[in-house]
């Protein structure tokens, strides 16, 4: 067990400034690799979606996606990135049990999208601007699995299984500049910044962009430089970090590690480090190489990329509305401060109330319910929203029986739980639960009458003036009906009978 020395968050702060370098690989949603016509399609038997040239066989000569291509442009233009007008990729050689040719086809000093920025939107409003150094083209490696050993890595492992799947399939690896000036709040800009990509990937349609999946990971660079100093100091690069909350964590767990190292008189040594999810913490991996130690040297089976800019501005010009401006128009059309739409992104149910509205229900009553009862329910059962098994068009008929009046709240929830049990739509659950409100004025008025015989010592105090009293027989009336009364109603009625004005 390794035993990390970590100063106080504050303490660290106080003496050290952060400076960050985010590098973020998205695995984009092509139906075929990116240099071979082998699919990229989940769930296949092991090694059965390879071929000569993505396993990098003599003779086999690899073909450029076309709508790899495509997407890596999409991708600079939402990043407000410069276009290469010609560009090309490069061998980076390295050798690893997961890349079959001992080399990575990527670009290195012609990335096809460069200088560009994304703007994100911190906790209280605060738009922080994080710069893009490049984002450019490779492709995946395959997946080792570690066999025999405690930990699933491979210390300690008595041999690796290896699947050439996924080798091949398009990559964009988007690179940030150094992000200075976040301070205390590096972090947080960390988990924004991804989280705001993330949506943006999503936008475009070129990746679903699952971080639990692994289609999108995040490699967290972090240094510490004395406050008040320019000089930047060495970086950890703690890699793969596949969740929006761990990007957080494992930034913040840095600036406390290398402070302590730091405070000590010690030096931070340049390397990777694995996240652990079980207690926030990085451990060493390998010493990290500098762009040298690759032998990067230009790709001699592949043509230039040269994309005309007529190509370009169309791309441009179908690009869907981004994240940012659609967040800030439906806050706007919804009526809801910004606070409160920061918390709807994070619930991730953004796309989940717009269906719900676009299915007949109002904004207040879509938010309501996917804000609260449903968030609740997949907060219990530790599922994303949009995995609970109810839909937007189900959510809005909920909503116009609660507004018809057919049901009240207190119904409305058993009918949601009945729907996520699986017993069907809303009017189904409805009718096979009997849970619509009981209008007949008739049956509502002899449960009032009830109530009011049945408590004659409220009946008096609130003939006596004391109309708040009428809460405890509008209890007793919706205990009578199962809570299938309108409770509004009720109080109309008990007061008419009593003759009080309300």
């Amino acid at each position: 067990m390794i035993v990390t020395e970590l100063v106080s968050y504050e303490d660290a702060l106080a003496a050290y400034d952060p400076v960050m370098g985010l590098e973020v690989h998205v695995e984009l949603g092509t139906k075929t690799k990116m240099f071979c016509g082998c699919s990229t399609a989940l769930g296949a038997e092991a090694n059965a979606q390879t071929c000569p040239t993505c396993l990098g066989l003599p003779g086999s000569l690899p073909v450029v996606n076309a709508t790899g291509v495509e997407s890596a442009i999409k991708i600079g233009l939402a990043l407000n990135c410069e276009i290469a007008e010609w560009c090309r990729f490069a061998r980076k050689n390295y050798f690893y049990p997961d890349m079959p040719k001992n080399f990575q086809t990527s670009q290195y000093d012609e990335p096809i999208a460069f200088n560009g920025y994304l703007d994100v939107e911190l906790d209280g409003g605060e738009v922080f601007r994080v710069e893009i150094e490049r984002a450019h083209m490779e492709e995946d490696t395959g997946k080792s699995t570690h066999v025999g050993g405690a930990t699933g890595r491979i210390h300690g492992a008595s041999h690796s299984l290896l699947d050439y799947n996924r080798a091949g399939i398009p990559l964009i690896e988007i690179v940030t500049k150094p992000i200075v000036g976040a301070g205390e709040r590096a972090p947080e800009v960390a988990k924004a910044y991804v989280a705001e990509l993330r949506e943006l990937i999503k936008a475009l349609g070129v990746s679903e962009a699952r971080m639990e999946m692994g289609q999108m990971r995040c490699d967290v660079n972090l240094s510490l430089r004395p406050q008040g100093a320019d000089k930047f100091g060495t970086r950890s690069e703690t890699k793969n970090v596949n969740s929006l909350r761990s990007v957080e964590r494992a930034a913040r767990f840095e600036i406390q590690r290398q402070a302590a190292v730091l405070s000590g008189g010690g030096t931070v040594i340049q390397e990777t480090r694995h996240f652990h999810e079980d207690d926030g913490s990085t451990t060493p991996g390998r010493v990290k190489e500098e762009a040298e130690d690759y032998r990067y040297f230009p790709e001699p089976d592949l043509v230039p990329v040269a994309p005309s800019r007529e190509w370009v501005e169309k791309l441009r010009a179908e690009l869907p509305e981004l994240p940012r401006v659609r967040r800030n128009r439906l806050r706007e059309e919804w009526g809801i401060s910004a606070h409160e739409m920061r918390s709807v992104l994070n619930a991730g149910a953004i796309d989940l109330i717009t269906a719900t509205i676009d299915a007949g229900a109002d904004a207040a009553s879509a938010r309501k319910w996917w804000m609260g009862e449903l968030a609740r329910r997949a907060n219990e059962d530790g599922v994303e929203l949009a995995a609970l098994p109810i839909t937007p068009a189900q959510v809005a008929r909920v909503c116009a029986l609660v507004a018809e009046g057919s049901l009240n709240d207190k119904l409305a929830r058993q009918v949601i739980e009945g729907v996520l049990a699986g017993e069907g739509d809303p009017d189904a659950v409805v009718a096979a639960r009997g849970l619509k409100v009981v209008s007949d004025e008739g049956a509502l008025g002899a449960a009032v009458d009830e109530a009011i015989a049945g408590n004659a010592a409220i009946a008096d105090k609130i003939r006596g003036g004391k109309v708040a009293a009428a809460g405890a027989l509008v209890g007793a009336v919706m205990k009578a009906t199962r809570g299938q009364a309108d409770a509004a109603r009720v109080r109309e009625l008990i007061l008419e009978k009593l003759g009080v004005q309300g």
